[in-house]
């Protein structure tokens, strides 16, 4: 039976993550440790104690989740004996989870992953001012029919499909006039759900490009290894090996959708029958009960998850 690692992206992070693997497991702790001396930052006193205004800003928010499952990666590998190569099959990460994703394959370094999502989160962050941009959940749509509303609401401004996440969710980056005259076409087409997201800037649309710009110099003065089992990529929903091609993609993800559920089905069409989601929170596994009920995803984010997994694994 095929298994995939599965690792979350923004919306899954809460105050306390990553505490109690810290106190739990010294491999755990020693990731912590090692993210904040890459960044210089004690990030972890952030994660663990501090407020929740402070973590939600990208710029922490993206390399904290990482920890989280770069911790969950390193106590399965020292403390559970389990090879990345034994537990998965493949790996994917929504969003910034596909740099957690590659650094569990061995692309990327924990300390370089840090940097780097460091830097992605605030090039981003720093690619739109405040108020310009806006991001929206549509439910019930699917993406071709979110791309045609997106179409229409443009008007001479950016308003495009940004997350195809699972049947019937798909959010929707742009500026926030386009954004909101988006949200009122799907109601006048009958899809009255609509949720205004609350996020400090429009990501996976065309407004990114300058922290596009900025990851392209970042990555290409990066070392990176071929992953030791393939990446299915965000942008392509497809494996990936090439580590020049991986480079690119990363790049183009910056700017580009997030295509979750094709992503999720290209697993299942490989043979893949369950998942391991690592990181913070269980936001994945009630997205793949969504897109596959047949895929069965187990969250590992406590001592007691990873310790019940472990007995059966």
């Amino acid at each position: 039976m095929k298994r995939a690692l599965l690792f979350p992206g923004q919306g899954s992070q809460a105050i306390g993550m990553g505490k109690e693997l810290c106190g739990a497991f010294q491999s755990a702790k020693d990731v912590f440790q090692e993210v904040d001396d890459a960044l210089s930052q004690k990030l972890s006193q952030l994660m663990f104690e501090g407020n929740d205004a402070d973590l939600k800003m990208t710029e922490n928010t993206q390399p904290a989740l990482m920890a989280v499952s770069m911790a969950v990666v390193r106590v399965l590998e020292k403390d559970g004996g389990k090879k990345i190569s034994g537990l998965a099959n493949y790996v994917a990460g929504h969003s910034l989870g596909e740099y957690a994703a590659l650094c569990a394959a061995g692309t990327f370094s924990i300390a370089d992953a840090a940097r780097l999502l460091r830097k992605r989160g605030s090039a981003m962050q720093a690619a739109v001012p405040a108020g310009i941009g806006s991001m929206a959940a549509l439910l019930g749509v699917d993406m071709q029919q979110a791309a045609e509303i997106a179409k229409e609401a443009e008007q001479g401004q950016v308003c495009a499909a940004a997350n195809d996440n699972s049947v019937g969710q798909v959010v929707i980056s742009g500026h926030k006039e386009a954004i909101e005259r988006a949200v009122a076409i799907a109601a006048t087409k009958g899809f009255k759900r609509s949720v205004i997201l609350p996020v400090s800037a429009p990501f996976h649309c065309s407004l990114m490009q300058p922290a596009a710009d900025v990851m392209s110099q970042a990555l290409a003065e990066v070392k990176m290894n071929a992953p030791v089992v393939p990446v299915i990529a965000n942008v392509t929903a497809s494996e990936q090996t090439d580590v020049n091609e991986i480079r690119k993609l990363l790049v183009a993800q910056v700017t580009g959708a997030v295509r979750w559920r094709e992503s999720m089905l290209a697993l299942k069409e490989k043979g893949v029958a369950s998942a391991i989601e690592a990181g913070s929170g269980t936001v994945l596994a009630g997205l793949m009960k969504r897109i596959d009920k047949d895929v069965a995803v187990t969250s590992l984010h406590t001592p007691q998850d990873i310790e019940a997994f472990l007995k059966t694994a």
